[in-house]
């Protein structure tokens, strides 16, 4: 696909499937506009850029949809001076759009391939406000702690309270949280030092973390 195709499905996604999806931030619209999506893919799937659909990456990880994407970096609520945690780099495309919004990512990545690839895409990219690190987040990363949002880019069955803890105080965190067919989209802030707010946000299904924290098993 030409370059100016590209083009046009871009508008027409943020059209026909990113503003119905009740995406107003004009930050987020704006970055989506101008960021080449297309290049965080891999060449068989470039076609599938602006499609409404998970596109897969390989070992059962996939890149999120792009209403979804869009919508959870505007839920996020970013400011420019955040600190911010991603669980899962995967292309890297949504390492990009935060790093546009915010002051620094550190993204996880426990597949060392996708570190790289991922690593290859920003740098192509100049996206140099980030930290790659390739390990196994998904029940924490208190590392670099605390940051100011924390973002989970695979469902979890069980939410670890490690991530909770590792927010500032005013921190927004958002995780996927459920198995198929039903996981909820949730939020969560910390408003002190031992409170929390959180509030379910809609509902969609995409692939869990590798390791995620499970329900403990009874046996009789």
């Amino acid at each position: 696909m030409a370059s100016e195709n590209f083009d046009v499905s871009r508008r027409n996604m943020i059209v026909s499937q990113i503003r119905p999806w009740q995406v107003v931030d004009e930050r987020v619209l704006e970055l989506l506009a101008r960021l080449p999506r297309e290049d965080y893919l891999p060449k068989q799937h470039r076609n599938l850029a602006f499609t409404d659909m998970n596109i897969p990456l390989g070992h059962g990880e996939v890149m999120m949809a792009p209403k979804l994407e869009a919508r959870l970096a505007q839920e996020l609520e970013i400011n420019p001076t955040d600190k911010i945690l991603e669980i899962g780099t995967g292309s890297g495309f949504m390492t990009a759009l935060l790093a546009a919004l915010g002051r620094h990512v550190v993204s996880v990545e426990i597949r060392p391939e996708f570190t790289t690839a991922a690593a290859n895409n920003l740098a192509q990219h100049g996206v140099r406000n980030i930290t790659l690190e390739t390990g196994d987040g998904a029940r924490g990363w208190d590392r670099q702690k605390p940051y100011d949002v924390i973002l989970l880019t695979g469902s979890t069955p069980i939410l670890p309270d490690t991530f909770q803890q590792s927010l500032a105080i005013g921190g927004r965190m958002i995780a996927i949280v459920g198995k198929a067919p039903s996981m909820e989209v949730k939020r969560i802030r910390r408003l002190g030092e031992h409170s929390f707010e959180e509030k379910s946000l809609f509902e969609t299904v995409i692939p869990p973390l590798q390791n995620a924290l499970e329900p403990a098993r009874f046996v009789f």
